[in-house]
């Protein structure tokens, strides 16, 4: 147990379910402030034999496939059987708004003041690496302070999609139907990744669209490689506005979780992800410890100028620029 009395009262109040305090310790996680992160990495590590005992679920989509209702809908029928739940996001984008969860939680009108939920803004970053960083520790934190069902939405574009991947259990991909050919807007490493498709708006003159994209995309998960855990990827529908269908979709990931459970690659996935996330931090780390190196600083201004006078290559230039990053 720590002895810095600071991070003792945080652990404490956050081990006892105080969402302010929760709130004051992922400030401190997102600071880039040397001394803030010394006491984050501090407070991660005596609440993590705290954690894990949620089910973490990523969540992505495109803009306007109503990501916000549905985690509304979604996080309502898990609170009404007792689940305390967290939305955190991801959103290497933005800089400046930070994310469109902030926009969210005006529309989470009721789910914003339910007590059982913390919903968090993702944190502000230049980096993906930094931000799925955070994003990492929050989730262990909010699992301390006793938090059921993480959910972790990817508003950002690209590489978001698989950091998120890397640190869920289950991994629900949103579409809508009915906006031309469905599949030509899927990235195929999108569909290796999900564990459900979920077609939202499944709702008025759009439900017979809605039946009929669900049988294209379950006709084309057909194609993809078994998965390791056995699990066959799902395809559901719903409506986040009339609610109906949510149900269904937290019994499928509950069905998930039994059977990952029961063949032990639920436990696999996680140990997994750890060993992925520290290479992912040795690999930061010394990047920015080789761009950080004074002799390398100096260097790669000379040499791309000698590139761009053609006198030299890009191999010679890389060599040269690793050989000063070692030199005694």
């Amino acid at each position: 147990m720590t002895k810095n009395p600071i991070i003792q009262e945080y652990f404490s109040k956050i081990t006892a379910g105080n969402m302010p305090t929760l709130s004051k310790a992922i400030t401190l996680v997102e600071s880039n402030l040397p001394k803030h992160q010394e006491m984050a990495e501090e407070l991660v590590k005596v609440c993590l034999p705290y954690s894990g005992n949620s089910i973490r679920i990523g969540i992505t989509g495109v803009p306007g496939v109503g990501k916000s209702t549905f985690i509304e809908a979604f996080g309502n029928i898990l609170t009404q059987e007792g689940k305390k739940v967290a939305v955190l996001a991801v959103d290497p984008s933005s800089s400046v708004n930070k994310g469109s969860i902030l926009g969210d939680k005006t529309r989470m009108e009721t789910l914003v003041q339910n007590p059982n939920v913390f919903i968090r803004p993702s944190a502000s970053g230049d980096n993906l690496g930094g931000v799925a960083k955070k994003t990492r520790e929050s989730i262990l934190l909010c699992e301390a302070a006793g938090f059921d069902v993480i959910l972790v939405e990817t508003v950002g574009v690209g590489q978001s999609e698989t950091a998120v991947h890397s640190m869920v259990d289950f991994f629900l991909l949103l579409q809508l139907a009915g906006a031309g050919d469905e599949l030509q807007g899927i990235k195929r490493g999108i569909m290796e990744m999900c564990d459900a498709i979920i077609i939202n708006k499944a709702d008025g003159d759009n439900v017979k669209w809605a039946q009929l994209a669900k049988q294209n995309y379950e006709n084309a998960l057909h194609l993809y490689a078994e998965k390791i855990n056995n699990w066959q990827p799902k395809v559901l529908t719903c409506s986040a506005i009339e609610k109906t269908g949510i149900e269904n979709i937290w019994n499928m990931i509950q069905s998930y979780v039994l059977l990952t459970q029961s063949n032990q690659s639920f436990d696999d996935k996680r140990n997994n992800q750890e060993e992925y996330w520290m290479f992912e931090t040795l690999n930061q780390a010394l990047k920015d410890r080789f761009y950080q190196n004074e002799k390398v600083q100096i260097e790669l201004k000379k040499q791309l100028q000698l590139l761009r006078e053609k006198k030299t290559t890009p191999y010679e230039v890389a060599s040269l620029l690793w050989s000063k990053a070692f030199e005694p």
